[in-house]
């Protein structure tokens, strides 16, 4: 049974005049309450978790409450003596409805429920879709379009950050420079509560990872083939972060404080309040964090025509950081009528860092002989604010599925950096140079989704949405030369301002035929984008780039035998990959190793993918299993290309480039196992290979097209052992592994993990205190080869060295639960907190 609870029926309070409000009031005070409690059960006497009991008073509203049954099925409440309706509902069961006369406290012993599973004569249920569910103590469920993780069970995150949690999960994995994949692909989208968000910053990376806590996560949504009425963009799929809100009547709230080596250290809390139709929330907190991390490349320059060696160049780097973050989270939902709905939350978000980056760089000759060396001493900071404001409303016209959902949302994110970088030569100064960027961007979405169902089996869909951003970047580089002669170098320094509006719709179409259930969709997007570009000396360039696509989806499911948890899964979809803004800024924007340049290219267009998947899904009671075969076709496709300045330079840059087709394939495969009381298994294999073939040419670099052709096959694996060793005690091992990748411009060697975690219940429940310790074995590193025209480089990267974290959480309130929410949209999101409801068959 999930811990996704669809409920229809919640206590409505109206106002019908002041006297009456007054009265109702009085009586209300002058009722003594009692406390009640009580099981549900199915027809084989088991317990039913989380089912929603409502107990409405004939008499007076005002009387009516709710309550959500435990794991164990039970429930409890304070009533005021009188008649009841009790209405009991949970998935895959019947709703149940009875009538009770309390004029005591004590306990109302068993309600029973009827499984639906034996009803052949479905109506709304039908049309909301099949959804494959597990108990919810899983921390990993399979649904029709999408992969569910919940992270409450996973305690080696604990105390951790979004970072953390995702390597985690199945299908995902995680860079040592926190590069997010799904499936050896890093073009994901991310999304929060089911919408872009200014909480992940706008191109603010790996560091916005950091800044979320993991207690502040409610679920992760993996999405890898996403339908039609998602935004087209991602082509390895989506990840959709849901963040924690009410779960209860009354005031509800949890604290987590932990303490870490390197040190870091961090404060959150999740607090609600639910009082009749509102319902208020605020997730807030903050956290300091130490980071090292080490860079070590060293390059063989040879002649491309003897491919003798010419000399080598070493590069040493040591990284030290130093952040700080915290962001908040408001808002609140109220039911204005039985049918509609308002929601309204705002969001902050600031992040500071500052760096000491050290670089040796050391000459050698053909024959490995000094020739020179130098030191770069850069030191960096850097700063963030990030603001966002969300207002939707919801109707419902009928209680058939008959909806309409408005949103709106403006974000803003301010990000500033600094980087002053000074080279010595043989501890004698040489040159420095002093880069300043200031970046603002601003982002509006706009959407509206309407369903209208067709029968008791079908349902249209169709929708709109305008996502419209403005990205200004200011970059300013200056240089001090030996003697000390200070001057601004304008090939690298100039305003852009990257201007998108996207325009979409879509329309799909879902039913079921027997056994067989499908979704048809259609999503036409129109990308307007501009971009222009000034220089200090008044050069200038403009760029402009209008294109409409078209994104097809088609989903099928077939249920194999009477199991309803036993489906086979076929689905196809287009996507698009837009580069980011900043890849497309024509200079580079940082000198500060003026030896590893980045720079954009603003003649890159889009990328454009076609996804097949063909999966089994089997979910049981003990176990799990859902193995998916996929194959993706992207034309266009971007990689980044690493080139000499120019023909005989030292300064090696790195661009991305439009390079031709690859093709993708693989085998996911997933698997949760209870093999013991005591003992439980998640496992995840990705077993992928890919094809590539193309050309790319910069004229001013190269002076012919160089050919771009490889493949490859690698793995991934990931396995994490849980011990329930007393009723308050856990623990858990992971081990992950990376296995060797080659591509046609590198190649990668494997790489393994371990880690560890603990936790135990304290405080009669309500505490919980945990212990991690992050890579054991000190292995997490990334060894790569990069081969290009005229040399030869191997790199080692580490992004951090072992950590350990102890965290405390403390929770109250947590034995006043109710109903949850109501199954309606949330700003942009459904009730699961995604853009749409996928393809339910």
């Amino acid at each position: 049974m999930t811990n996704k609870i669809e409920i229809s029926s919640i206590i409505k309070k109206r106002t019908l005049g002041l006297s009456f409000v007054l009265g109702a009031a009085s009586l209300a005070f002058a009722q003594q309450k009692v406390n009640v409690s009580g099981k549900i059960v199915d027809q084989q006497n088991n317990a039913v978790p989380y089912a929603s009991v409502t107990f409405s008073n004939k008499a007076n509203k005002l009387f009516s409450d709710a309550a959500l049954t435990d794991e164990k099925g039970a429930y409890q409440l304070q009533l005021s003596p009188g008649n009841y309706d009790i209405s009991i509902e949970a998935i895959d069961f019947k709703k149940s409805m009875l009538n009770k006369q309390i004029s005591a406290a004590g306990n109302l012993g068993n309600f029973t429920v009827i499984s639906e599973s034996s009803s052949t004569n479905g109506k709304t249920q039908d049309i909301e879709g099949v959804t494959i569910t597990a108990a919810s103590t899983k921390a990993y469920r399979v649904e029709l379009d999408k992969k569910v993780y919940d992270p409450s069970t996973d305690i080696i995150s604990k105390g951790g950050n979004l970072q953390d949690v995702l390597t985690n999960v199945p299908s995902v994995s995680v860079d040592t420079d926190g590069t997010v994949s799904m499936r050896g692909n890093s073009n994901v989208k991310f999304l929060i509560n089911g919408k872009p968000s200014a909480l992940l910053g706008i191109d603010s990376g790996a560091n916005a990872l950091q800044s979320i806590p993991a207690d502040q996560i409610e679920r992760i949504e993996v999405i890898t083939n996403p339908s039609s009425k998602f935004e087209a963009s991602g082509t390895a799929g989506i990840l959709n972060i849901i963040l924690k809100k009410s779960k209860g009547m009354g005031f509800n709230g949890s604290v987590v404080g932990s303490l870490g080596y390197l040190p870091t250290t961090s404060l959150n809390t999740n607090l609600s309040w639910k009082k009749g139709d509102w319902t208020w929330f605020l997730n807030g907190g903050g956290g300091y964090r130490k980071g090292e991390g080490k860079s070590d490349s060293d390059t063989r320059f040879f002649d491309p025509l003897t491919l003798a060696t010419t000399r080598y160049f070493e590069q040493n780097s040591r990284n030290k950081s130093e952040s700080n973050n915290y962001n908040a989270t408001a808002g609140f939902n109220v039911d204005l009528t039985e049918k509609t709905s308002f929601n309204l939350s705002g969001m902050i978000r600031n992040f500071s860092s500052d760096s000491d980056n050290k670089v040796d760089n050391i000459n050698y000759d053909a024959a490995r002989v000094l020739n020179s060396y130098s030191q770069t001493k850069a030191l960096g900071n850097s700063s963030n604010l990030s603001l966002q404001g969300d207002v939707g409303l919801d109707h419902k016209f009928n209680g058939n599925g008959h909806n309409i959902a408005l949103s709106l949302s403006l974000q803003r994110s301010n990000n500033k950096s600094t980087e002053d970088s000074k080279e010595y030569n043989q501890s004698v100064f040489g040159y420095g140079t002093l880069g300043n960027n200031n970046t603002v961007n601003k982002s509006v979405i706009g959407k509206v989704d309407y369903e209208l169902p067709l029968g008791e089996k079908s349902k249209l869909e169709a929708g709109y949405r305008i996502d419209r951003n403005t990205n200004d970047y200011d970059f300013l580089n200056s240089e001090t030369d030996l003697n000390l002669k200070f001057g601004i170098v304008d090939a690298y320094s100039g305003n852009t301002v990257y201007d998108e509006t996207i325009n979409a719709g879509y329309a799909q179409f879902k039913s079921k035929f027997d056994k067989l259930g499908y979704q048809l969709g259609l999503r036409a997007e129109n990308s307007n984008i501009n971009i222009e570009y000034q220089s200090l000396s008044g050069n200038t360039s403009n760029k402009k780039k209008d294109y409409t696509g078209f994104f097809p989806s088609v989903f099928l499911s077939y249920d194999l035998g009477g199991d309803r948890n036993d489906q086979l899964l076929l689905n196809y979809s287009r996507r698009i990959n837009r580069p980011r803004s900043w890849f497309l800024i024509p200079y580079p924007t940082s000198l500060a190793n003026r030896q590893n340049l980045f720079r954009g290219n603003e003649d890159l267009n889009p990328s454009y993918v076609d996804s097949f998947e063909l999966g089994y899904a089997v979910q049981k009671k003990k176990f799990t299993i859902n193995p998916t075969l996929y194959y993706r076709k992207t034309t266009d496709d971007v990689k980044f290309v690493l080139l000499s300045q120019s023909i005989g330079s030292d300064v090696l840059v790195t661009s991305p480039y439009n390079v031709g087709n690859q093709a993708n394939y693989g085998l996911d495969l997933n698997l949760t196992a209870d093999l013991f009381p005591w003992y439980k298994i998640m496992a995840s294999a990705d077993l992928y290979g890919y094809k590539s073939e193309g050309s790319y040419f910069d004229p001013s670099r190269m002076q012919t097209p160089l050919s771009f052709e490889g493949s490859g096959f690698s793995t991934r694996l990931r396995l994490t052992n849980s011990f329930k060793i007393d009723k308050t005690l856990n623990m858990q091992l992971q081990g992950f592994y990376r296995g060797g990748e080659k591509t046609a411009s590198s190649t990668s060697k494997d790489m393994y993990v371990l880690n560890f975690g603990a936790n135990k219940t304290i405080w009669k429940n309500n505490g919980t205190i945990a212990f991690n310790i992050q890579d054991i074995l000190g292995t997490r590193g990334r060894n790569t080869t990069s081969l290009g025209p005229g040399y030869e480089r191997d790199s080692y990267m580490r992004w951090s060295p072992r950590t350990f974290n102890i965290s405390l959480t403390y929770r109250f309130k947590q034995g006043e639960k109710i109903d949850a929410p109501k199954k309606k949209k949330d700003i942009n999101a459904n009730s699961q907190g995604a853009d749409d409801q996928g393809p339910p068959m």
